[in-house]
């Protein structure tokens, strides 16, 4: 019998034992962003409305991803390609300044909206199947395949800066339209009502620094190469087994740089450390 192969690059194919043909989903294009998105409308709750009244000053502070909405629609006159509209749904605190040196967080929705053209091929197939219902008839499903599925990958935006504009002389973006709508499940994700249509010319926007991934998949057969079935290695954990804290504490690191500050300041290279700074910068 062969030895068992793990997942992960394969350097001999001698252990192959047999060709399958499997069910999945197939990727045919994919694209990623690095999307910088300048004054956002920044629509706070009833109490951040209030607070902000009475600010002195705000900074940007976090940003959560809530949702993201697609729809794929054909491209006309460019066969197999399709556009993938999102809407991103984002929970934004800024930091709020009203003359004390502690700041109070105002929260607030931002909507932002992107396109991407993406290849996804052709399918008019209808495949029909049944779903298992316990103690009642199978239902039978149609399932439409003539239009690819759009998946998007995100993180947690990055809160670059903020600002407060006076649009009474139509500067920063007056005649931009209120939202009109928005979905329910979202509106409850804040502590209080979201304030949408204000009279009010002073508007609040924000900068958002967005990481995405964005691919159309379809349903696919592919032959595959097996090795043997995927039996899970390692063991499970007593769930009451508790680490000594001293114990983990002996592995952490002495800071030596918090005692002698170094003397450069490094730019952050990646993601964690960017968003960090721009949350806790003052």
């Amino acid at each position: 019998m062969p030895e068992t192969v793990m997942p992960g690059p394969v350097s001999d194919l001698n252990s192959v034992r047999e060709s399958v043909c499997i069910h999945t989903k197939k990727v045919y294009d994919s694209c990623r962003d690095k999307d910088c998105v300048e004054d956002l409308r920044f629509y706070p709750t009833v109490n951040a409305k209030n607070l902000l009244e009475n600010a002195q000053n705000t900074r940007g502070g976090s940003a959560e991803l809530l949702y993201v909405f697609t729809d794929v629609e054909p491209v006309n006159f460019n066969r197999g390609y399709y556009s993938v509209d999102m809407r991103f749904y984002y929970r934004v605190r800024l930091q709020v300044y009203t003359g004390t040196p502690r700041y109070t967080e105002a929260e607030g929705l931002c909507v932002f909206d992107k396109r991407a053209i993406l290849f996804g091929s052709e399918g008019a197939a209808k495949i029909f199947s049944s779903d298992t219902v316990l103690e009642e008839m199978d239902v039978p499903a149609l399932l439409r395949t003539n239009l690819p599925t759009a998946v998007v990958e995100a993180v947690d935006p990055i809160v670059l800066s903020s600002r407060v504009v006076d649009t009474t002389n139509g500067f920063g973006g007056a005649s931009a339209g209120n939202l009109t709508e928005v979905p329910a499940f979202i509106a409850q994700a804040f502590g209080s009502e979201l304030v949408l249509n204000d009279p009010d010319p002073v508007r609040y926007f924000v900068t958002l620094g967005q990481f995405t991934l964005v691919r159309l998949e379809r349903d696919s057969q592919l032959l595959v190469p097996v090795y043997d079935y995927c039996i899970p290695q390692t063991e499970n954990a007593p769930s009451n087994t508790q680490e000594d804290p001293c114990s983990l504490f002996q592995t952490v690191p002495f800071p030596v740089n918090e005692f002698f500050p170094p003397n450069t300041v490094e730019v952050p290279s990646d993601y964690n450390a960017a968003r960090s700074l721009c949350e806790n910068r003052n």
